[in-house]
C-alpha cells in the first residue's frame, strides 16, 4: 500500500464507525472479562521467564503475554505478534526507564516482575463477533493515490483487518490462535488479547520524538516517562524536522490531501487529489498537527511496519497508539525531535 503523511485536511465523514477502543470513561463501565478457556490461550496465561524453557512456542507464549502487559501499561510494542524486535526491546528500555530499572531493554526477571506485579488480569479473552463486525462495507484498497482517491471510504479490506487492529494484534497471530475460523461469519467466538482500553495518563507536557530509536515519548512536567509507541520517523528524501515545536491541533478521522505542488514524491500529473477517511487512509485515523508546516504524527494504514519502513518525513504510529496519544494531548504540547535518523 502507498504510503504519504503529509499535510491532510480537517476530518469528515462523521458519520463513520469508531476504529479504537474507546476512551476509559466509557470502558471503565464494563468489567474485564475473563481469560479464555481455550488451550492455547490458558498456555498464553500461564508463560512465566523461564531460562530453562528453549522451545519456541513457549517462547512465543511469554513474549505475547509481555507485549499485552506492556501495551496495557502504555509501552506499546506496537502489534502484538509474539516476536522479539526492535520495537519490543525499545517498549521494554522505556518501561525500564519508567520503573527505574537499568535501560537495556532485555525482558529479565526485573522487568517481568514490574509487569506481572503491576498487572495481574488475564492477556487474553473470548470474543464472538457481531454483526457489525461483518458488515463492512469491505474494499481492497487499491495501490496508488489516484486509484485510492476514487474510493468514498478508505475502510477495513476485510473483517479479520478490523478484528487484528481492534485487538491491536498481527493478523498472523489472530489467525494462528483461531485455525479454521472464518472471520467473516457473525457468532463465531475466536481468541484475542486484552491490550490496552481507555485513555494515556494525565499531564502529558512534552513529546520526545526519537529520530534514533524510532520511538514517541510522552512525558510530564517533570520529566516521567508517561507512555512511549513505536514509530517510523522520516527518511533518507525528506528527513524528519530537528528542534522544538508543538502540537497544533488534532484530527481524528481526517481525509489526506496530496498536493503535488508541495510534495516530492506520488503521481504529480494527476494533479491535486483528496483521499477518503478511513483506517486505510495515508495518515490512518489520527493526525495531530505540528507548528512545523506540513508535518504531523499519525496512524497508518500498515500497523506491522511501523518502526520498520520509512514514511515521508512524517512521524507514523499505529492508529490505535496515534489515536491514545491524540486523546491525550492538547494545543501547546511540546514535541521536541532528538536523535538522528538512521542513515
Amino acid at each position: 500500500m502507498a504510503k504519504a503523511e503529509l499535510s491532510p485536511n480537517a476530518p469528515t465523514a462523521p458519520s463513520a464507525p469508531p476504529l479504537i477502543i474507546p476512551p476509559a470513561s466509557q470502558a471503565a463501565a464494563e468489567p474485564p472479562p475473563p481469560a479464555s478457556t481455550a488451550p492455547e490461550a490458558q498456555a498464553i496465561e500461564a508463560a512465566g521467564l523461564d531460562p530453562a524453557a528453549t522451545a519456541a512456542a513457549d517462547k512465543k507464549r511469554l513474549l505475547i503475554r509481555a507485549q499485552v502487559l506492556l501495551d496495557r501499561a502504555h509501552f506499546s510494542p506496537g502489534v502484538i505478534d509474539g516476536r522479539e524486535g526492535s520495537n519490543m526491546k525499545n517498549a521494554v528500555m522505556a518501561f525500564e526507564t519508567a520503573r527505574g530499572l537499568p535501560a537495556d531493554g532485555v525482558l529479565d526477571p526485573a522487568v517481568w516482575e514490574a509487569l506481572v506485579t503491576a498487572d495481574t488480569g488475564p492477556v487474553t479473552q473470548d470474543y464472538v463477533i457481531t454483526e457489525d463486525d461483518v458488515k463492512g462495507p469491505f474494499t481492497p484498497i487499491p495501490t496508488g493515490f489516484t486509484a485510492q482517491a476514487r474510493l468514498e471510504r478508505l475502510g477495513y479490506a476485510t473483517p479479520l483487518e478490523g478484528l487484528a487492529e481492534r485487538f491491536h494484534m498481527d493478523e498472523a497471530l489472530l489467525t494462528a490462535l483461531n485455525p479454521g475460523i472464518d472471520f467473516a461469519v457473525a457468532g463465531a467466538r475466536i481468541v484475542v488479547t486484552r491490550p490496552a482500553a481507555g485513555d494515556l495518563p494525565a499531564g502529558i507536557a512534552r513529546i520526545e520524538v526519537d529520530k534514533s530509536r524510532e520511538q514517541v515519548r510522552a512525558l510530564d512536567a517533570a520529566g516521567k516517562v508517561l507512555a512511549a509507541f513505536p514509530a517510523t520517523v522520516g527518511s533518507s528524501d525528506r528527513p524528519a524536522p530537528t528542534g522544538e515545536w508543538a502540537v497544533n491541533s488534532v484530527s481524528p478521522n481526517p481525509n489526506y490531501v496530496y498536493d503535488p505542488s508541495v510534495l516530492t514524491f506520488g503521481p504529480r500529473r494527476g494533479g491535486k487529489l483528496t483521499l477518503a477517511p478511513g483506517p486505510n487512509n495515508p495518515v490512518g485515523s489520527t493526525w495531530i498537527d505540528l507548528t512545523k508546516d506540513t508535518y504531523g504524527i499519525h496512524g497508518t494504514p500498515d500497523p506491522a511496519n511501523v518502526g520498520k519502513t520509512s514514511s515521508h518525513g512524517c512521524v507514523r504510529l499505529t492508529n490505535w497508539d496515534a489515536a491514545a496519544l491524540g486523546r491525550a494531548v492538547t494545543k501547546g504540547v511540546k514535541v521536541v525531535f532528538v536523535g538522528s535518523e538512521a542513515a
